[in-house]
């Protein structure tokens, strides 16, 4: 009677000889590539094969074809197969080769996802910078604007725009970009909407409020003679300049489609994101 000890060593030695047998890929020339992908894939149970094509096909376009998608794959033939074989296959086992295109596949969700928290807090801090910059405009008021025809020194019928504003933001403002649009209650589309700039003499300082006539070109829409006494204007601020002249607090909204896009990573990535933070 053996032992158990012995019995052992034979399961051992069985279970060796086995593995050793398992037929692997050679891609040492085109002829072996063939046979032995089909050879490999043919010692496989069948419950295993489908996994196997898919194992070939991440594996041989893991370093190439990173746009491929990779969890639809369709099968490969032997040819194709062997044409794109490299060493990350040669001597591979079919299990191996599974096993293989599992791991490619983890380090690449890896990335996938490292890759969209990026993204993730690049957009929140974009829009988060938008917003600020937009409270900051907002600090700059429009208190008062009014249009209507005056008369040119030579007694020519002529648009006047009269504008004041405050400057409660802590810097220096030397040009306004504005939006003016004139509208009568008879009418549903407006007289006027056009973007005007206006440079302030020797700047506005913080805390100051000034009062101004502008004169628009007579020769535009403002010096339509069509619209009528009682017709209103509204001016939006769209854009400020320091004493540098350079833009203040212009920072970008975000698109539709970013917006889109922060919305859905937001969803699948939020707590992740939120927990890296933390």
């Amino acid at each position: 009677m053996c032992s158990p000890l012995r019995l052992s060593a034979i399961a051992l030695s069985v279970l060796m000889i086995a593995g050793c047998s398992d037929p692997k890929i050679d891609t040492s020339s085109m002829p072996a590539s063939v046979v032995s992908v089909e050879k490999v894939r043919n010692s496989l149970p069948t419950y295993k094969r489908d996994d196997f094509d898919q194992g070939l096909i991440i594996i041989s376009t893991s370093s190439t074809f990173n746009s491929i998608d990779i969890l639809n794959p369709n099968r490969m033939n032997a040819a194709e197969i062997a044409e794109s074989a490299n060493v990350q296959m040669h001597g591979l086992t079919g299990d191996q080769v599974i096993q293989r295109a599992d791991q490619i596949l983890r380090e690449r969700r890896s990335r996938e996802r490292e890759q969209a928290i990026r993204t993730l807090t690049r957009l929140e801090e974009k829009q988060a910078k938008a917003k600020s910059d937009q409270q900051q405009l907002a600090r700059f008021s429009i208190d008062n604007a009014r249009y209507y025809m005056g008369k040119s020194p030579y007694g020519a019928p002529e648009p006047v725009i009269d504008l004041e504003v405050t400057n409660n933001t802590d810097k220096v403002v030397s040009e306004l970009s504005l939006r003016g649009i004139v509208t009568s209650p008879d009418r549903s589309q407006p007289w006027v909407d056009e973007q005007f700039y206006y440079v302030v003499p020797g700047g506005i300082e913080p805390g100051e409020t000034l009062a101004w006539s502008l004169a628009p070109n007579r020769f535009g829409p403002w010096g339509e003679p069509q619209i009528p006494s009682n017709a209103e204007l509204t001016v939006r601020l769209e854009g400020l300049r320091g004493a540098d002249e350079q833009p203040l607090w212009d920072s970008l909204a975000l698109s539709e489609s970013e917006v889109t896009k922060l919305e859905r990573l937001r969803t699948e990535y939020g707590g992740v994101a939120l927990s890296n933070v933390e």
